[in-house]
């Protein structure tokens, strides 16, 4: 392709992260759910806030920013692990602290479909897979959101953590075929997926994987005391009127 003919990139970029599983055979009773968090970046506030303070927190308590953010690894700490600091009551809370900090004042849009297994199978005689449900919803909720922006017929890229070979190929085929106009505006959406490994160092994906989990568990426990979804629920896409039910929070079925 020529330099002329070229499609123009977007001003933003989209990182994706699960929480769950989107198994329907074996459905865990404490976590019935599977949510999928899309988090759309302006690239520039990426490149010039995102990162420099997420390298920042990792020098501050570990002296290096060669350690991986995992939500589930802050929450329960190996003591064989680099997060084995956090045994520390007072390193725990100064870190805690710091990262809240770090998720309220980070500028990203967050959208989200989270979908209930159960209801799922209750409704539905032969389900479609979760993950592709919430795939479909999240990138139509982009889209949307690129519009808006004016920047929808601009190539976005979408970066998803690899699973495997079998699932990676069967994810492709469904976000292309997704792209290629099976969604609900039956047109393309000129998305680009990135794979990469679940060990790289993304500053995107780490803060994609902070706010997954805690929807997951507003979801299924909206009155229990949830800090970090008090923080995270202010980046929803929203109407005019602050409305996030549909924009930026897709709960199905």
């Amino acid at each position: 392709m020529s330099a002329g003919t070229q499609q123009q990139f977007s001003d933003y970029i989209v990182y994706v992260d699960e929480s769950g599983d989107h198994g329907l055979e074996s459905i865990d009773i404490n976590y019935p759910i599977f949510v999928l968090v899309f988090c759309i970046f302006r690239k520039q506030d990426y490149i010039d806030k995102v990162i420099p303070q997420l390298m920042q927190l990792k020098m501050q308590f570990w002296g290096h920013i060669e350690v991986v953010l995992h939500e589930h690894d802050i929450r329960k700490p190996q003591k064989d692990s680099v997060f084995a600091i956090l045994f520390d009551k007072d390193i725990r809370q100064n870190f805690v602290v710091s990262l809240n900090n770090l998720m309220s004042s980070v500028p990203f849009t967050l959208i989200a479909s989270v979908i209930d297994k159960n209801r799922l199978k209750q409704q539905y005689t032969m389900p479609t897979n979760p993950y592709e449900i919430s795939l479909s919803f999240g990138l139509e909720r982009v889209f949307r959101y690129l519009n808006d922006a004016g920047q929808a017929q601009k190539r976005t890229s979408v970066i998803v953590e690899k699973r495997g070979k079998k699932e990676d190929d069967e994810l492709e085929l469904v976000f292309r075929r997704i792209c290629d106009g099976a969604n609900y505006f039956n047109k393309p959406m000129p998305f680009n997926m990135v794979m990469v490994d679940k060990r790289s160092n993304s500053s995107g994906l780490q803060i994609a994987d902070l706010t997954a989990r805690p929807i997951g568990i507003k979801t299924l426990r909206p009155t229990q005391p949830n800090r970090a979804y008090d923080i995270i629920k202010t980046k929803f896409r929203m109407d005019n009127n602050g409305r996030i039910d549909g924009w930026g929070l897709k709960l199905f079925p």
